[in-house]
């Protein structure tokens, strides 16, 4: 799920520069298809459905991007990646971008040279217990066995939180969010610790979710959004407009239902700007004057694929919480589109 911070450090920055200033939306045109790096299972945020059909929150960001480039949100390759796995698939050129609850820190921002092209979701580390190990904090955890992912933030969040409580843990090593959930439900040990996000959709999937509890404490800040390589500016324009596109559609009133209507044009400039009914903002970035809009029709705005994939109403159940918009006291916020 999150987070691997300097594991293959040396070979991303080495191959990032075989690859850097390529031009990705040629490649992804000439393909035919986007290729696009995803978890390899966290439900709600990128997981296969019965049919073999990748969906989720963040398979949103990766089909409307395809919508926009493409014209097509099938038009996708999700690429299934761990945490120790994720750079370097990047990084080489195996994907044209990565989806799937990555932090975006300094290291990887400048030493890994990746472009972090928004927040998709404001999360934080937390803790799931089983509710008949009567703890009630993360500070009840003296000596407790930890499932912890390797090679990630998550690693160094977990030794300073213990370390500044004066408290001992005995780690318990895992590779993916999957083998995380086997091992805790098979008592290996005594709490799991990742985004909240994640441990609320992973909660979602036990067979009784009530008899486990997410601790109080968030222990860490953990921006998640999609990246790009560094050195291909105009691609990482792509992706970001994209993910402010549905932001502002939100923001807007623009949905999934009345986008065919408003797209007839209306009386506010920026939602005919974003709908290309006014202006030249699709030829700045070397796509059609309907990009955006066909990136709001693949899943709808962002309030729309907050809901539907992991919404109050869906298993997951999360609140907007900080992931409203900024209008009603959250984080979420497009630069303008002028």
């Amino acid at each position: 799920m999150k987070k691997s911070l300097f594991i293959g450090a040396l070979t991303a920055a080495v191959v990032t520069g075989g690859v850097a200033g390529a031009a990705t939306l040629d490649d992804v045109k000439a393909r035919g298809k986007l290729n696009c790096g995803v978890t390899t299972g966290v439900p709600g945020f990128a997981a296969p459905d019965a049919n073999g059909k990748w969906e989720g929150f963040d398979v949103a960001v990766c089909r409307a991007v395809a919508a926009a480039v493409l014209g097509d949100s099938e038009a996708v390759e999700f690429v299934p990646t761990t945490g120790k796995t994720r750079f370097t698939a990047l990084a080489s050129g195996e994907i044209d971008m990565l989806a799937r609850n990555t932090t975006w820190t300094f290291s990887r921002d400048t030493d890994l040279k990746f472009e972090f092209t928004g927040v998709n979701y404001y999360d934080g580390q937390g803790f799931i217990a089983p509710k008949a190990l009567g703890v009630t904090s993360a500070k009840d955890l003296d000596g407790a066995t930890v499932c912890i992912q390797t090679g990630t933030t998550t690693e160094l969040n977990l030794a300073d939180f213990f370390r500044s409580n004066n408290i001992s843990y005995e780690p318990v090593p895992i590779e993916t969010n999957s083998e995380a959930q086997q091992q805790y439900l098979a008592e290996a040990c005594d709490t799991y610790t990742t985004d909240a996000s994640a441990l609320a959709a992973t909660r979602a999937t036990f067979e009784n979710p009530g008899d486990h509890v997410i601790l109080p404490e968030i222990i860490s800040k953990e921006p998640l959004g999609p990246l790009v390589r560094h050195g291909d500016n105009e691609w990482g324009d792509i992706v970001r407009w994209t993910l402010n596109a549905l932001i502002s559609a939100e923001e807007l009133g623009i949905t999934s239902a009345n986008i065919g209507e408003l797209s007839g044009g209306t009386n506010n400039p920026e939602i005919n700007r974003i709908l290309g009914t006014e202006g030249n903002l699709g030829e700045m970035i070397g796509l059609d004057a309907e990009w955006a809009k066909r990136a709001i029709m693949a899943g709808g705005n962002y309030g729309e694929v907050f809901e539907k994939n992991i919404g109050e109403n869906t298993p997951v159940g999360l609140a907007r919480g900080l992931n409203a918009q900024w209008t009603d006291g959250g984080l979420i916020y497009s630069p303008p589109f002028r």
